[in-house]
Protein backbone atom coordinates (compact mmCIF):
# COMPACT_ATOMS: atom_id res chain seq x y z
CA UNK A 1 0.00 0.00 0.00
CA UNK A 2 0.78 3.31 -0.29
CA UNK A 3 -0.12 6.59 1.70
CA UNK A 4 -0.19 9.76 0.55
CA UNK A 5 -0.38 13.11 3.10
CA UNK A 6 -0.72 16.60 1.80
CA UNK A 7 0.48 19.87 3.54
CA UNK A 8 0.28 23.38 1.92
CA UNK A 9 -2.85 24.66 1.28
CA UNK A 10 -4.79 27.80 2.54
CA UNK A 11 -5.79 31.53 1.48
CA UNK A 12 -3.67 33.61 -1.40
CA UNK A 13 -4.66 36.63 -3.01
CA UNK A 14 -4.69 36.76 -6.64
CA UNK A 15 -1.27 36.99 -8.01
CA UNK A 16 -0.19 35.06 -5.02
CA UNK A 17 2.00 31.90 -4.42
CA UNK A 18 1.94 28.58 -2.74
CA UNK A 19 3.64 25.26 -2.50
CA UNK A 20 2.01 21.97 -1.92
CA UNK A 21 3.07 18.63 -0.26
CA UNK A 22 2.84 15.38 -1.15
CA UNK A 23 4.42 13.18 1.21
CA UNK A 24 4.50 8.86 0.14
CA UNK A 25 4.71 6.33 2.34
CA UNK A 26 4.45 2.94 2.46
CA UNK A 27 5.61 0.66 -0.64
CA UNK A 28 7.18 3.47 -2.30
CA UNK A 29 9.57 1.53 -4.57
CA UNK A 30 6.08 0.31 -6.59
CA UNK A 31 5.21 4.26 -7.35
CA UNK A 32 5.60 5.15 -11.15
CA UNK A 33 4.16 8.48 -11.08
CA UNK A 34 2.89 10.94 -8.67
CA UNK A 35 0.93 13.99 -9.61
CA UNK A 36 -1.43 16.74 -8.40
CA UNK A 37 -5.33 16.65 -9.36
CA UNK A 38 -7.65 19.20 -8.56
CA UNK A 39 -11.72 19.64 -8.18
CA UNK A 40 -13.91 22.76 -7.58
CA UNK A 41 -17.35 22.56 -6.29
CA UNK A 42 -19.76 21.01 -9.09
CA UNK A 43 -16.60 20.43 -11.72
CA UNK A 44 -14.75 17.25 -12.73
CA UNK A 45 -11.12 16.23 -11.65
CA UNK A 46 -8.95 17.75 -13.38
CA UNK A 47 -5.10 16.62 -13.94
CA UNK A 48 -2.84 19.79 -12.72
CA UNK A 49 0.86 18.25 -13.19
CA UNK A 50 2.40 14.56 -13.05
CA UNK A 51 6.00 13.45 -12.96
CA UNK A 52 7.22 10.31 -13.23
CA UNK A 53 9.77 8.23 -11.85
CA UNK A 54 12.20 9.08 -14.81
CA UNK A 55 11.36 12.74 -13.97
CA UNK A 56 9.20 13.12 -17.07
CA UNK A 57 6.62 16.14 -16.08
CA UNK A 58 3.18 16.95 -17.92
CA UNK A 59 0.88 20.01 -17.15
CA UNK A 60 -2.50 20.86 -17.93
CA UNK A 61 -2.74 23.82 -20.27
CA UNK A 62 -4.12 26.31 -17.88
CA UNK A 63 -1.49 25.98 -15.43
CA UNK A 64 1.40 25.53 -17.71
CA UNK A 65 4.26 28.71 -16.79
CA UNK A 66 2.32 29.28 -13.66
CA UNK A 67 2.94 25.61 -11.68
CA UNK A 68 6.21 23.70 -11.50
CA UNK A 69 6.17 19.62 -10.13
CA UNK A 70 9.17 18.85 -8.65
CA UNK A 71 10.15 15.85 -6.33
CA UNK A 72 12.44 15.14 -3.42
CA UNK A 73 13.25 11.41 -3.60
CA UNK A 74 15.57 11.70 -0.60
CA UNK A 75 12.00 12.66 1.54
CA UNK A 76 9.81 10.78 -1.17
CA UNK A 77 7.71 13.56 -1.72
CA UNK A 78 6.39 15.91 -4.38
CA UNK A 79 5.72 19.68 -4.60
CA UNK A 80 3.76 21.73 -6.80
CA UNK A 81 5.07 24.94 -6.46
CA UNK A 82 1.73 27.34 -7.63
CA UNK A 83 2.93 30.73 -9.01
CA UNK A 84 0.66 33.75 -10.50
CA UNK A 85 -2.70 31.99 -8.72
CA UNK A 86 -5.51 33.26 -10.23
CA UNK A 87 -9.37 32.80 -8.71
CA UNK A 88 -10.47 29.48 -11.20
CA UNK A 89 -7.13 27.96 -9.40
CA UNK A 90 -9.54 27.41 -6.14
CA UNK A 91 -9.94 23.92 -5.87
CA UNK A 92 -9.41 20.89 -3.80
CA UNK A 93 -6.06 19.68 -4.44
CA UNK A 94 -5.33 16.06 -4.26
CA UNK A 95 -2.32 14.16 -4.48
CA UNK A 96 -2.04 10.84 -6.55
CA UNK A 97 0.41 7.61 -7.15
CA UNK A 98 0.24 5.51 -10.18
CA UNK A 99 1.70 2.24 -9.42
CA UNK A 100 3.56 0.29 -11.62
CA UNK A 101 1.58 -2.09 -13.45
CA UNK A 102 2.95 -5.56 -11.53
CA UNK A 103 2.55 -3.67 -8.31
CA UNK A 104 -0.39 -2.71 -8.81
CA UNK A 105 -2.23 -5.73 -9.60
CA UNK A 106 -1.09 -6.47 -6.06
CA UNK A 107 -1.70 -3.45 -4.41
CA UNK A 108 -4.68 -1.27 -6.50
CA UNK A 109 -4.09 1.21 -7.96
CA UNK A 110 -6.47 3.88 -6.46
CA UNK A 111 -4.14 6.00 -4.07
CA UNK A 112 -4.86 9.56 -3.37
CA UNK A 113 -4.35 11.88 -0.74
CA UNK A 114 -6.80 13.22 1.56
CA UNK A 115 -6.77 16.67 -0.33
CA UNK A 116 -5.74 20.23 0.78
CA UNK A 117 -8.22 22.97 -0.24
CA UNK A 118 -6.04 25.99 -2.29
CA UNK A 119 -8.67 29.64 -2.19
CA UNK A 120 -7.35 32.51 -4.26
CA UNK A 121 -9.28 35.46 -3.68
CA UNK A 122 -9.36 39.08 -2.65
Amino acid sequence: QVQLVESGGGLVQPGGSLRLSCAASGSIFSIYAMGWYRQAPGKQRELVARITSGGVTNYADSVKGRFTISRDNAKNTVYLQMNSLKPEDTAVYYCNADLETGWATILGNDYWGQGTQVTVSS
